[in-house]
């Protein structure tokens, strides 16, 4: 057994490395993390059967309301699996906000690799997301602080274990070593889940997993440098465009008829423009091409060419364009939130992402990671992140205040190198230096089997996107 579970992680480091690839991988726990597209992938629901798992709610307290239960949802695929018997690996996807039918189906990595391996493919819903609501009902779930003070990390990591060590017991496959794997807020989960549950997972791959975008070990400019210099690179003139457009908009908004122009010129539905909602979609757009700026046409948040990026900067450049800012910054919009080409105008308050309300507790309770600031020569205005007024605003919100230092006391994060050699082992690191989250991830390979993989092109989780078949 133990000859065959070194077997197994031998063999999937050596096909990782041969893999000729690209690799990817606001406000403090950016939204940008992850907000997923609410659209359906084109995959068919028959790559995987649904399951559900009686959950306890709260696994760290003896309460009485501790023991109340919920339906977690689970996807599982054996269609390559050796079996018990043959102790055959399980693969796991540690589960991000949002529903995990969507994360099936735009992972394709686990799948390509799945034959190889005679591994067993589980995919699991995060609590509080898709169809694993606790009490019973979202809007009760997500009615208050008491009820949403079940929603964190740590509850998560736990309903995975709890689930693996109940799945395997059924499968008589405690044999099978696990394997986790995670992109973004799920990578991040994936390797915490490997330093956590070393019992349970033999090893991890944690995609674009911003780790150390905590407390001030990271600059809070990091996220935004990389977004500037994605456009910058791409067109200087494009990147000053947008550059100047911030003031020319605030101009707009403060003179007779200025509301009137902005509507018509960006082409919103009719009574939606105000002061920062606009700003405010322009920015999303910039941020979410910068992240997933990949080489093929995809549909990850939302349908988008190959190149976002370029493309965007290829409308604000167009001489026929002329130039009016606004019509060339439209342009670059229609890209973005119109490739489809269906929108007769836009909704500023549909983002078409999903999961954004139990993102939104985590970032004002454990998920603290300051992104805000820009420089002087950023792409958006100049400004410095005041954890003060996040702070005043989620307590506001919500009733308790942040716990920006939980993150960094309950996995590490400071020294990180120094911390995960004494016991970290098995997990690897993808990150994409074109992902503005590539600053707050582990960039460095720390020992031979703590191995970071960058790519200089590589975008936000670029590595999950590997199936032309399920991308």
């Amino acid at each position: 057994m133990a000859s065959s579970v070194r077997s197994i992680i031998f063999s999937f480091f050596i096909l990782l490395s041969l893999f000729p690839f690209s690799i990817a991988a606001q406000s403090f726990g950016s939204p940008f993390l992850h907000a997923y597209s609410s659209k359906s992938s084109s995959s068919s629901d028959i790559l995987y059967e649904v399951k559900y798992f009686t959950q306890i709610l709260d696994h760290f307290n003896f309460h009485p309301k501790s023991y109340e239960t919920f339906q977690q949802r689970y996807l599982i695929n054996n269609t390559h699996w050796g079996g018990a018997k043959e102790a055959a690996p399980i693969f796991v996807y540690t589960g991000n906000e949002g529903n995990i039918n969507w994360f099936a189906q735009n992972t394709g990595f686990m799948f390509d690799i799945a034959p190889r391996f005679n591994a067993l493919l589980i995919f699991i819903e995060h609590r509080y997301y898709g169809d694993s609501i606790p009490f019973g009902d979202k809007e009760v779930a997500y009615s208050n602080a008491t009820t949403l003070g079940y929603l964190s990390s740590t509850q998560a990591l736990a309903d995975y274990a709890t689930l693996l060590i109940d799945l395997k017991k059924n499968l008589s496959a405690e044999q099978s070593p696990v394997l986790v794997f995670g992109g973004s807020y799920g990578g991040m989960l994936a390797a915490w889940f490997r330093l956590k549950y070393p019992h349970l997972a033999l090893g991890a791959l944690a995609s674009s997993a911003p780790i150390i975008q905590f407390d001030d070990i990271v600059s809070p400019y990091s996220f935004n440098d990389v977004i500037t210099r994605n456009f910058r690179n791409e067109s200087e003139s494009c990147y000053r465009t947008i550059k100047g457009s911030w003031k020319e908009i605030d101009e707009a908004f403060n003179r007779p008829g200025g509301i009137d122009e902005l509507e018509k010129s960006f082409q919103i539905c009719k009574g939606q423009v105000q002061n920062g909602g606009l700003e405010s979609w322009i920015q999303t757009a910039l941020v979410y091409a910068a992240m997933t700026d990949y080489p093929t046409a995809s549909n990850f948040l939302q349908p988008l060419p190959a190149y976002p990026v370029r493309q965007m900067c290829k409308a604000i450049d167009d001489p026929t364009t002329g130039n009016n800012t606004f019509a060339r910054l439209h342009d670059a919009m229609n890209i973005y939130y119109n490739y489809s080409g269906t929108q007769a105008c836009f909704n500023l308050s549909d983002s078409g992402f999903i999961g954004m309300e139990g993102w939104y507790w985590q970032v004002c309770t454990e998920m603290v990671m300051p992104t805000q600031a820009n420089r002087e020569d950023s792409i958006f205005p100049a400004s410095t992140y005041d954890y003060s007024k996040e702070a005043l605003s989620c307590e506001y919100e919500y009733g308790v205040p942040p716990r920006p230092h939980w993150i960094t006391a309950e996995f590490g994060g400071h020294d990180i190198k120094r911390v995960l050699k004494r016991f970290g082992s098995n997990i690897i690191f993808f990150n994409g230096l074109r992902d503005p989250w590539s600053a707050g991830g582990v960039l460095e390979s720390i020992s031979p089997s703590l191995v970071a993989i960058v790519s200089a092109q590589g975008q936000h989780q670029h590595s999950k996107f590997l199936s032309s078949t399920l991308n």
